[in-house]
């Protein structure tokens, strides 16, 4: 086999595009198509059920607020306030009437709310969070204990067994009951979500969650309640309902109607992806722009400047490492090991962290004082912002270098200015805005000004700010655009956005293509107003052509921004802290099915019941622990490794791989194994990818058995990521052994071969251009110098005045003349040889043309010169003969 033909052999998988769209194509794994033939329903189908049901469902009579208007239980679940569970409790469900009237049951459900509340205040959940080291330690060290458990299985359609409801509890429940008959949509919202959430202890029941929520939704057309069925439908959580796509997506339809932001979410999701849908950019795109224009109304409706929050949403893989682990998982090897997430080691000791800063804050450092007050200002994950610690931190630096009427403070500390003028930044932010003070414009100003004398962006932007809105002082655009252009022009995302959208305003074909620019710089730091004015941009086609699918991404990237809003990312956090892993499940579900993609692979990851690599045998373990009901789904696994793997998530797709490997889930599949490793290892990107096509290839799973290609594959996986040295090196070792056998027997398996490289034949002008290069290497090697000479320091005596500063180009100059010289001296050489042999044949040609007597004359007259042979004065000429 030559090498060529290796190669080929190499390429035989589909090309990454086929091979990704053959890792995704089972239609019995995938959301994507997950309707079945024998009951779901064909597009038609679904939208004569569209229509007749917009007939049957009047306009709404009551609407819950989503859920952003409910509270939580003290074990982090969903609990809707009474205002929350019915807009208008007291309007009448039925006749014409239009006088207010008490709703029958209104009176049960006040008291059930009495015994809920009073129970919720006796029996708080408390964390079950570990932090610190001892805390890690024991977290792994018990991974290892084979655990006891004197719990049976869950039932079929709930978490938890059925046990006995607290006294409380169990009264209010029957209240409730009670008032669910007389069909009081309270009650009936209440005794769905907690069934659903098992919220107050009341075990998790989803077939009766389901029956209330149905019973809702048909009583009144709730809005809540639809989103809910849609939710059921789509997952077949709990074993409630069979999935069907098409009714998930009746119900969302009509929860959209009714202002459901999430289900428009999920529309919106299904039909960019076609997920139980056919695929439409355009219905994808009116169904985003829906929710990105409630996210900008959202963001719009803070303090000046806009809203700001602490992103709830990370992987949960990334606390160990990733998928695979540390090192072996894409997301925490090569290139991504360097990269400090939020879930990342570098955050993970974050009261270490903050001990240190405090510890060199109080011996004066004032970097540190400003760091902190930094990191309480802006919060990260495990650290809610804290406006009154942020202000003591940066008053704290100013008062090192202003006085209280502002005057400057000698000293001597370097680099005190900067850090004290971008603390004034943060203090004129914090009083502009009212966060953790009491909203003053008037001081504001004057931090502004501290600020802006040596330059700060922030406070730039902050008066920027204050002039085009006039914020204590009047409209002036004018004054506005100039501070505004020196921030932007300092790469200050805020300004950029801004100053974007005053050139947006001027509306000439100029200004547009500016404006673009500006937001197109702002996000790159993911400015949530930049991605919605470049979507709006490209969604009308202005300023350059029109583009549904960028416009798509941009729209969903604004509704995705807008994470208090629109998801549950961080009541699903709090589950999965306190121990809680189903409710934790459900809440990144939700999230999941509005398409984010870290929700789905943290659904996933929680369903994945192959996150270690180190498995206790069944018969060592004493009688280990079950897992759920709820958390056993391996169909469901895949179909959230499918999704984050469409979103362009590498370890997920390899994920898929394994699942079709090992048959979890769905039926084994080789081919489609094959294909997902192929698709995660373009471009190298998956050392376990292509370890794992290494051990198809030397095992023939799935593919050709080919020892040669498995060996390639090894080292490509090696090169890819150097951690995985050891387990490369073992497994080569082990298929040269096996390339060895396969030789001495002559086997039918391509062996391992070292291809001879053929030598180039080079031509003069590519013989120069290596020549040259080598040269310029040669003279370019600073080894020795960096190896025993001090950076920037001169030779003894020598190069201080920088004579040697351009001897890479002087040595390039020098090569180029000599060739030249040596290039003319061969021609004068070569001219010469041409004259003194056109000279001799010239001679030779008249002594032909002479008659004989004349050339023996000539003969003659050299031998009156020279004794001739014979001659007795012959001797004397010879060589050595002189003299003698």
């Amino acid at each position: 086999m030559t090498l060529g033909d290796q190669q080929d052999s190499l390429h035989q998988h589909p090309a990454t595009n086929s091979a990704f769209h053959l890792c995704i194509s089972d239609p019995r794994n995938e959301l994507d198509s997950d309707v079945r033939h024998d009951e779901g329903l064909d597009q038609k189908a679904v939208v004569l059920d569209l229509f007749f049901a917009s007939l049957i469902y009047p306009a709404v009579l009551a609407q819950v607020q989503d859920d952003k208007d409910t509270t939580r239980t003290a074990d982090g679940s969903p609990q809707p306030s009474l205002a929350a569970q019915s807009a208008t409790p007291q309007q009448p469900l039925h006749g014409k009437g239009g006088g207010r009237k008490k709703v029958d049951g209104a009176e049960q459900v006040d008291k059930a709310l009495f015994f809920l509340r009073r129970y919720e205040r006796l029996h708080p959940r408390p964390s079950r969070k570990q932090s610190g080291i001892l805390g890690t330690v024991g977290k792994y060290a018990l991974s290892l204990v084979p655990q006891i458990s004197a719990q049976g299985p869950a039932s079929e359609g709930s978490v938890e067994g059925h046990k006995e409801l607290p006294g409380p509890v169990a009264d209010a429940v029957r209240l409730l009951e009670e008032a669910a008959q007389v069909n009081n949509p309270d009650a009936i919202f209440l005794l769905a979500e907690m069934h659903f959430y098992s919220n107050f202890s009341v075990p998790a029941d989803y077939p009766e969650a389901f029956k209330r929520y149905h019973q809702l939704a048909s009583l009144n057309g709730n809005s809540s309640a639809q989103h809910m069925l849609g939710f059921m439908y789509s997952t077949g959580i709990g074993g409630a309902v069979e999935r069907d796509q098409a009714k998930s997506l009746l119900y969302h339809t009509f929860a959209a109607q009714g202002g459901s932001v999430k289900s428009e979410m999920t529309l919106a999701f299904r039909y960019h992806t076609g997920v139980g849908v056919a695929q439409s950019c355009n219905t994808a795109v009116k169904h985003y722009k829906k929710v990105a224009d409630k996210a900008i109304e959202w963001f719009r409706s803070g303090p000046p400047g806009g809203m700001a929050w602490v992103p709830d949403s990370y992987r949960l893989a990334d606390e160990d490492g990733g998928v695979y682990g540390e090192g072996a998982s894409y997301s925490s090897s090569g290139s991504n090991r360097n990269k400090a997430g939020v879930s990342s080691d570098a955050n993970a000791a974050l009261d270490d962290v903050l001990e240190y800063l405090d510890l060199m804050s109080r011996k004066g450092d004032f970097k540190a004082t400003f760091s902190l007050g930094r990191i309480h200002y802006d919060g990260q994950k495990g650290l809610a912002r804290n406006m009154k610690s942020a202000k003591w931190y940066f008053m704290k630096v100013a008062k090192l270098y202003w006085t209280r009427d502002g005057r400057i403070i000698e000293s001597e500390k370097h680099g005190l200015e900067k850090i004290a003028t971008k603390a004034a930044g943060y203090l004129g932010r914090m009083f502009l805005r009212g966060e953790g003070v009491e909203q003053s414009f008037e001081k504001a100003q004057i931090w502004f000004q501290r600020g802006i004398k040596s330059g700060d962006a922030g406070s730039q932007y902050g008066m920027g700010l204050m002039y085009l809105e006039g914020l204590g002082v009047p409209k002036n655009s004018v004054k506005a655009q100039e501070y505004l252009k020196t921030a932007a022009d300092q790469d200050y995302s805020p300004a950029q956005v801004a100053l974007g959208a005053l050139f947006l305003d001027q509306g000439t074909t100029g200004d547009i293509t500016v404006a673009t620019k500006y937001f197109e710089l702002a996000a790159r730091y993911g400015q949530i107003e930049s991605y919605y004015f470049l979507a709006e941009l490209i969604e009308q086609g202005i300023g350059k052509e029109r583009s549904c699918g960028l416009a798509a991404m941009y729209y969903k990237s604004v509704a995705e921004k807008a994470e208090p809003l629109l998801t549950s990312f961080a009541e699903a956090n709090e589950a999965f802290e306190n121990g809680n892993e189903e409710l934790a499940l459900i809440d990144y579900m939700f999230a999941a099915e509005q398409g984010y993609e870290i929700g789905q692979a943290n659904v996933a990851y929680l369903l994945d019941q192959q996150k270690s690599s180190w498995s206790i045998p069944s018969w060592l373990s004493l009688n280990s622990v079950t897992r759920p009901a709820l958390l056993q789904n391996g169909a469901l696994a895949l179909i959230y490794w499918t999704r984050s793997a469409k979103q362009s998530n590498i370890d997920s797709m390899v994920k898929m791989g394994d699942y079709y490997l090992e048959g979890i889930g769905t039926q084994v599949d080789f081919e489609k194994a094959a294909s997902c490793y192929t698709a995660a290892c373009e471009y190298h990107q998956s050392a376990q990818a292509l370890y794992n096509l290494a051990w198809m290839h030397e095992n023939g799973v799935g593919l050709t058995q080919d020892f040669h290609l498995a060996k390639r594959y090894y080292d490509l996986a090696l090169e890819t990521n150097e951690e995985a040295y050891l387990p490369v090196t073992l497994s080569l070792f082990k298929l040269r052994l096996r390339s060895a056998w396969n030789t001495l027997t002559q086997g039918s398996v391509n062996s391992i071969q070292d291809e001879p490289t053929a030598k180039k034949q080079w031509s003069l002008s590519e013989w120069i251009t290596n020549f040259l290069r080598d040269d310029h290497m040669y003279y370019g090697d600073t080894d020795y110098d960096d190896n025993y000479l001090p950076d920037d320091s001169p030779m003894p005596g020598g190069d201080a005045d920088g004579m040697y500063e351009d001897m890479g180009e002087d040595g390039l100059l020098e090569s180029i003349a000599i060739i030249l010289l040596a290039g003319a001296l061969i021609g004068l050489i070569y001219y010469r040889q041409m004259r003194q042999q056109n000279h001799r044949q010239q001679e030779a040609g008249q002594n032909a043309a002479l008659p004989p007597g004349q050339q023996q004359q000539g003969q003659g007259q050299d031998g009156e010169l020279f004794p001739q042979p014979g001659d007795p004065a012959f001797n004397q000429w010879v060589a050595g003969g002189v003299g003698h």
